[in-house]
C-alpha cells in the first residue's frame, strides 16, 4: 500500500490564489476552502490512494520563531485566507481524512514525522509526500519515500532530489542553511549560491565538514577564498539556519497506520459543512461514504 501525506497549508494557499473567490451564505470568503476540498476529492479518486493524512499550520508561528526572530510569521497574511484555515481543517475532517493541525510544530514537521513512522511499517510500499516544498526533500529515501508536486505532476525520489539540487536528501538542511530560503525567512550565508553550495556539499555532505581554510578544500569552486571566509565568519549563523531547516521527526502522532485508511466521508458532517460554505454540489463529487 501507499501512504499519502498532504501539505494542507500549501493546498489551501494554492486554492486561494488559483480558485475563484466565493462567499458563504454568511458572507465569509470560502473560495480557497472549496478549492482545497475539490483537490482532496481528486486525490481520493486515484486508484492507489487508500491511506491519507493532511497536515495544516493551525498557527503560522512555531518553536522556530523562538529560535530566530527573522523566521516566517503570520503578519501580512491576507485575512480572507487566514480565516479559512479552521474551515479547511473542518472540511477535511468531514471528508473523512486524518487531519493534523500543528501549533508548536509546523505542518512540514508532521509530514516528516509521518514519513518516518509509517514508512517503517512493513505493509507500506511507499510514502508519498504531496507537496512541492523543498524542505521535504530531506525526507526522501530512495523510491520508498518520495515527494510529489501535484501541480506540475513531478515525483522526486533520491535521484530526482540530486538532479534538482545537486545534493542528496541528507544534505538539504545544509543546502538551505547556506543558500537561504526566503519562504521561511532564512537568509543564508553571503556569497553562497546554488551552484557553489551544491558543488561543496556534494563532496562534504554537511557544512560542519567544510574546512575553514580554502586551501584544504578538496573541490574546485570559483571564489573559494571568499566563500570559505564568509562561512568561517558565520559558522554560528549557519548552524542556526541548519537547525531551522531541519524538519522534526519526533512530532507526536497518535494515529496508527489503520487510522489513516480512508473509509469515506461523513455524510451528515459533510452535508452540514457544505451548507455552511454554500457549496451543495461538492457532495455529489464524493465517491465513498462511511457506513
Amino acid at each position: 500500500m501507499k501512504v499519502h501525506l498532504v501539505d494542507g497549508t500549501f493546498e489551501l494557499f494554492r486554492a486561494h490564489f488559483g480558485a475563484p473567490s466565493a462567499k458563504s451564505p454568511s458572507g465569509q470568503e470560502v473560495g480557497a476552502t472549496r478549492g482545497l476540498l475539490r483537490s482532496m476529492l481528486s486525490l481520493l479518486r486515484q486508484g492507489d490512494v487508500s491511506h491519507v493524512a493532511c497536515a495544516f499550520d493551525t498557527v503560522i508561528e512555531s518553536f522556530r520563531n523562538e529560535m530566530f526572530d527573522g523566521y516566517k510569521r503570520g503578519e501580512g497574511l491576507e485575512p480572507d485566507l487566514w480565516q479559512q484555515f479552521p474551515l479547511a481543517e473542518r472540511g477535511c475532517t468531514a471528508l473523512g481524512l486524518t487531519v493534523w493541525g500543528m501549533t508548536e510544530f509546523e505542518a512540514d514537521d508532521a509530514l516528516a514525522a509521518g514519513a518516518a513512522r509509517y514508512g517503517a511499517e512493513p505493509a507500506v510500499e511507499q510514502v508519498v509526500l504531496c507537496s512541492p516544498d523543498k524542505d521535504l526533500c530531506q525526507c526522501v529515501e530512495g523510491s520508498r519515500v518520495v515527494t510529489v508536486d501535484r501541480v506540475r505532476r513531478v515525483e522526486r525520489g533520491d535521484a530526482g532530489v540530486r538532479e534538482k539540487f545537486g545534493v542528496g536528501p541528507a544534505s538539504i538542511p545544509d543546502y538551505l542553511a547556506l543558500v537561504g530560503d526566503s519562504a521561511d525567512g532564512i537568509p543564508g550565508i553571503p556569497g553562497w549560491g546554488a551552484k557553489s553550495t551544491a558543488t561543496v556539499l556534494a563532496h562534504y555532505e554537511h557544512l560542519e565538514r567544510v574546512p575553514d581554510d580554502p586551501e584544504k578544500w578538496e573541490v574546485a569552486v570559483r571564489g573559494a577564498k571568499r566563500l570559505a571566509g564568509n562561512l568561517a565568519a558565520g559558522r554560528e549563523e549557519a548552524d542556526l539556519y541548519k537547525q531551522l531547516a531541519t524538519l522534526r521527526r519526533d512530532v507526536p502522532l497518535d494515529e496508527t497506520l489503520d487510522d489513516l485508511c480512508w473509509r469515506g466521508a461523513d455524510r451528515a458532517a459533510l452535508e452540514a459543512f457544505c451548507d455552511e460554505i454554500g457549496d451543495a454540489r461538492l457532495v455529489d463529487s464524493v465517491t465513498r461514504w462511511r457506513d
